[in-house]
């Protein structure tokens, strides 16, 4: 592969909204992001540098990753989020164990269904930090209507955990939990 997989630095704040940017504006963006390209791109910089110091490495709560190539190009990132047990998540309902949650999953067209494997990589890296903070469960939501995600992150080894939330909109759509489970917890397929 062609790309170093490596945890954001503090002081990327720039290329961490230029990313989202780019991934606000890709012909799925609406069935995989909470929020629009307008929004985003409205932020102020200060936004933008604490988002990127609170996912940054060395970070217990959040971790976010980059697939980087040889020019220092971004070709693609997934961000780990750490859920505790007891607190709330972003549906409302109280998270039963801590766990892991990957969201802003997004790889640029150019890097997408290649031998290079930026997106396995990229997900490699989320579920090692994960397992290695000692996280044995990490989730995601897919769109239903998001086939092509939900088939990689279904290669990847998530499977539905039966649990379904209202997508946003209010358009009778839905997301569906898949979840990974580490191997040494017995139920990783």
């Amino acid at each position: 592969m062609n790309h170093v997989i490596r945890s954001i630095r503090t002081d990327e704040w720039a290329k961490v909204k230029e990313l989202r940017l780019d991934a606000l504006q890709d012909p799925v963006a609406h069935l995989a992001f909470l929020e629009s390209y307008e929004d985003a791109a409205a932020r102020s910089d200060a936004y933008w540098q604490e988002r990127a110091a609170g996912a940054a490495e060395g970070t217990a709560e959040r971790q976010q990753f980059v697939a980087e190539d040889a020019d220092g190009v971004w070709g693609g990132s997934v961000t780990v989020l750490v859920e505790e047990a007891g607190e709330r998540d972003f549906t409302g309902d109280v998270v039963e164990r801590r766990q892991g949650h990957l969201v802003g999953v997004y790889v640029r067209p150019e890097h997408r269904g290649s031998a290079v494997g930026v997106t396995g990589a990229l997900f490699d890296a989320a579920l090692e930090w994960s397992w290695g903070i000692g996280l044995d469960r990490v989730r995601l939501f897919v769109h239903e209507k998001n086939s092509r995600a939900e088939a990689f992150y279904r290669k990847a080894g998530f499977v539905p955990s039966g649990r379904t939330v209202a997508a946003p909109g209010d358009k009778g759509e839905l997301e569906l939990e898949l979840m990974i489970e580490r191997v040494d917890a017995g139920v990783r397929p």
